[in-house]
This record gives C-alpha cells, sequence and structure tokens, in this order.
C-alpha cells in the first residue's frame, strides 16, 4: 500500500496519513514509541510530508524523524508478537463463557496491537500462529485482565475545591453550596482561565495516576466551560491529551453541565443558552469531529426534562451517541427519555424509579454508577437490586471531576461497589470492563478475545476478589496497552 499524503492535525500531536485507495489512519505520537515519552509542551510535530515509502515528520523543538510506511501498517494477520501467559487466572470477560470468562492457566497472542488468540497456555501450540518473532511475558501465577475502562470521567479541569470538601465536611450540602457559587461554577472559572497547554498538563498528570490504577481507556467530559468555543477547546483538550498518553480518551461533548453563571437568573437567558447548545455546540463538535458523543445533566439544579429532549434529539441529528446525567437527586424521567431517543447510558441513578428501570431493561441502556460521589455526598446507594432483576447491565466509573469524587481509581470504586451498593465482585469487574465498554459504545475493549483490542493489566493478586478486597493502593503490576508492554511508574 502506497502513501497518497499526509496532514498534521490535534494541534501537532498527531497526523492524519492518506493511502493511495482512499483509506485514512490517524496516527498519534504514542502510536510511535521512536519518538520517545511524549512531553506536553515540546511533543508537538510542525510539519509532516509523504516522501514515496515513508513519512518526514518536522518537530516543534527541532530535527526531522523518518518513519517508514511499514511500521505504520504493523504484522500480517497471523504474526504474533506478543504472548502474554499466566499460571494463574486469566480472565477475558467474553460473554457466553460463565460471568468473568476465567482461563486457569491462560495465554493472550497478540499482534498489530489486536488479540490474535486466547486459551490455555498449553494450547498455545495449536494456535495456528507465527510466533516466531514473538516476545513473551510470563506473569507467574499473577492475575491477568482485560484494561479497565472508566466510563465516566472529567479528567479535563483546572483548579480544586477542597474549600468545598471541608464545607460539606462540616454539614453544607452539595446543592446548596452550589447555590451559594460553588460547585461547577467554581471550577468554570479556573477552567476558562487556564491556558491550553496547562490544561493538557493537568489532565496527563491524572491519567498517569488512572493508569497507575490499570486504566487504559477514559471518557472525558466536557462541561467547565459553559460557552460554544470554550466547550470545544475543551475537546480540543482532550484529543491531545489522547494523542499523548498511553490511555485511550474518549471525548464526550457535555456542553449542558450547568447553566453558565452570567445566564442563571432569567428565563430568556436559560432558553438561549439550551439553543446554543443544541444549534451551535452540537452540530459544531460533531462537524470537526472531536466528540462521538453528546452528554447532558438532567437532574434538580440543572436541566430539565424538555431542556435535555431538545438537546439529545439535536445530539441524535448529527450522529453522535446519547448519555445522560440521571436521577442523582431526583427522578426527572430522562431514564425514560434516554431509552425512547436510543442512547448508550443514564449515568448516578441513586434516585430511579421502576418506570426507568423499566425502561432502560427495554432498550439495552447501561446504568452507570458512580460510588465515590455518592459515599462522598452521603446518599442512599441506587437501587442495584431492582435494575439487577430487570436485566440492566451494570457499570462502575470513578466520576472524577473536582467537586464530587477526585479520584482517578476503578479498583477503589471497585471496593465500594461490592461493600456499600452489594454487587457481587463478578459484577464489579463486568462494571470496569465490558459494561464499561458499553456505556461508551466500544465494542471492541473491555473484553479478551480474537479481534479486541490488546489491553490486559496484570496484577499482584491470584484471584480476581482481592483487587477490590485490598483496596487503598495499587496491586498493577504491567500495564499492556494496544500490545504494547508499558514502563512501570510513568
Amino acid at each position: 500500500m502506497k502513501l497518497d499524503g499526509i496532514e498534521v492535525v490535534r494541534r501537532g500531536t498527531a497526523v492524519r496519513v492518506r493511502w493511495q485507495g482512499g483509506r485514512e489512519q490517524l496516527v498519534r505520537w504514542i502510536d510511535l514509541p521512536l519518538l520517545g515519552d511524549p512531553d506536553v509542551i515540546a511533543s508537538r510535530i510542525a510539519a509532516a510530508r509523504a516522501s514515496g515509502d515513508r513519512i518526514e515528520l518536522a518537530l516543534a523543538g527541532g530535527g526531522v524523524e523518518v518513519v517508514g510506511a511499514a511500521e505504520l501498517l504493523g504484522p500480517g494477520e497471523r504474526m504474533v508478537d506478543l504472548v502474554v501467559e499466566t499460571d494463574g487466572p486469566l480472565v477475558t470477560c467474553d460473554e457466553g463463557d460463565g460471568p468473568l470468562g476465567v482461563v486457569q492457566g491462560g495465554a493472550v497472542l497478540i499482534g498489530g496491537g489486536r488479540v490474535r488468540w486466547v486459551g490455555p497456555r498449553s494450547d498455545i501450540g495449536r494456535s495456528g500462529l507465527d510466533l516466531s518473532g514473538a516476545r513473551r511475558l510470563d506473569a507467574g501465577a499473577r492475575l491477568v485482565t482485560p484494561g479497565l475502562i472508566d466510563c465516566h470521567a472529567h479528567p479535563v479541569f483546572a483548579g480544586d475545591r477542597a474549600d468545598e470538601f471541608a464545607r460539606r465536611a462540616a454539614g453544607q450540602g452539595y446543592l446548596e453550596i452550589a447555590r451559594a457559587g460553588g460547585g461547577i461554577a467554581a471550577t468554570v472559572k479556573a477552567t476558562r482561565a487556564a491556558p491550553f497547554d496547562e490544561l493538557v498538563r493537568l489532565t496527563s498528570a491524572r491519567l498517569d495516576r488512572a493508569l497507575a490504577c490499570g486504566t487504559t481507556t477514559m471518557e472525558a467530559k466536557s462541561g467547565y466551560d459553559l460557552t460554544v468555543d470554550g466547550e470545544l477547546r475543551m475537546l480540543e483538550v482532550a484529543a491531545a491529551v489522547d494523542s499523548l498518553h498511553p490511555i485511550d480518551v474518549e471525548p464526550t461533548l457535555l456542553g449542558a453541565h450547568a447553566l453558565p453563571p452570567d445566564r442563571a437568573g432569567e428565563p430568556d437567558l436559560r432558553a438561549a443558552y439550551v439553543a446554543e447548545v443544541a444549534e451551535q455546540m452540537v452540530p459544531r463538535a460533531a462537524s470537526a469531529g472531536l466528540c462521538r458523543a453528546v452528554d447532558v445533566y438532567c437532574d434538580e439544579g440543572a436541566f430539565t426534562l424538555e431542556e435535555t429532549r431538545r438537546i439529545l434529539r439535536a445530539a441524535r441529528d448529527a450522529g453522535l451517541q446519547l448519555r445522560a446525567h440521571v436521577g442523582q437527586f431526583r427522578d426527572l424521567g430522562a431514564a425514560e427519555l434516554v431509552a425512547e431517543l436510543g442512547g448508550l447510558s443514564v449515568d448516578h441513578v441513586e434516585q430511579i424509579g421502576p418506570q426507568g428501570i423499566r425502561a432502560l431493561a427495554a432498550h439495552a441502556v447501561v446504568a452507570v454508577m458512580l460510588p465515590g460521589a455518592c459515599v462522598q455526598l452521603r446518599m442512599a446507594p441506587p437501587p442495584v437490586a431492582a435494575l439487577r432483576e430487570a436485566g440492566v447491565a451494570l457499570a462502575l466509573a470513578t466520576d472524577l471531576n473536582p467537586g464530587s469524587s477526585l479520584s482517578e481509581s476503578l479498583p477503589l470504586q471497585m471496593w465500594l461497589a461490592t461493600t456499600h451498593y452489594g454487587m457481587t465482585v463478578e459484577e464489579a469487574w463486568l462494571g470496569v470492563t465490558r459494561h464499561a465498554a458499553r456505556a461508551l459504545g466500544r465494542s471492541d475493549i473491555g473484553w479478551l478475545g480474537p479481534g479486541a483490542a490488546a489491553d490486559l493489566v496484570v496484577w499482584d493478586a491470584g484471584h480476581p476478589a482481592e483487587v477490590p478486597y485490598h483496596y487503598g493502593w495499587s496491586r498493577v503490576r504491567q500495564v499492556i496497552k494496544a500490545g504494547r508492554p508499558l514502563p512501570t511508574g510513568r
């Protein structure tokens, strides 16, 4: 396959390669290990050009790197470049093979960043694949699982709200603090003032901490600027971080996170902002390819059901996936709306009622639960037993944000879910793998099988229960992202 052209995208953190025949390929800085560990400021591509069977990248910090076309195309279909094997449990989270699809003494064969084969390590020789050039990673008797997926997170922000934490600890409520000018409005002020590269640096540092806890994919919502251009800038930050960091970032437009402070007083100003989100923010984000989903905070003190309907319909018309913050403080009927519109997930759901639960089950909508925020705000847990009985898929996420859940650790959320929510260990694992992938509309992550992304974690544990059981420190031994073992202590 021959090169046809190349352009620099994502503010110099990636290039889009065109091949003869019309195929296009996004190549991020992190996809090219020859460039070294990325630097938030210096890792920029100033210019790029195709030259025969190679591309030349002029770096903003000086110098030119040359990449061969063969390096972009990857190995052949039957070539394996990494073998991960264990005498302990291999958790595949593959459907139809028990709740977690455990293979005792299992192995994963990887090529080109994808899983080629999964099975007992004793059967590797019968895989039919070429292992002649493969590196082997022997996990001993350690637990091996898919990489964890944080399907609800707000990692792009500046500032902190430690003072609000102290006020809540002293007895003030979340809504009381928000009405007094705190809450989301406080973070909006700090985020608007932060330069682009500072937001990239802050977000990357948060993802470093998530990676140390086993996360390999994380959602990144906007929602801390609340202007059209500012929300798009937040999505551009998420795209730059996705190019520079091993964690895959899934950007979501959350322009309807709260009313801007200068729009909260008058009904006409409120209506004008909702119109901006639906008629400007959503179409521009979609046309620029800055997100795959739109979220709306439909709750007491946030957006009404009809406002949510208008924004989500605009998102659906723009070809974007639909999600919503639902029933954290009060059930407004948004679960039924998201189900009716064909959405992916409803998140929080502490106050969801029986009618909403039936709608989720009927339309295969995922319930994403956020125990960190729930426990910190001293709220009653969601109706887990009713959701389980109805057959609703249960996902877990950190809700990483500066106000109610400043945590990058999914294992900590698993502990909270199993001890405070009454979820089983198996439900907690599915909640941060297969079901979390569904909440993001991704079928290639959250499980291990032929064709899945080669995102794996090796744990200093011998049983799946040990990860949530021993909370407060990371049991991660090794993270493998897209078939590439990452250095520990990044």
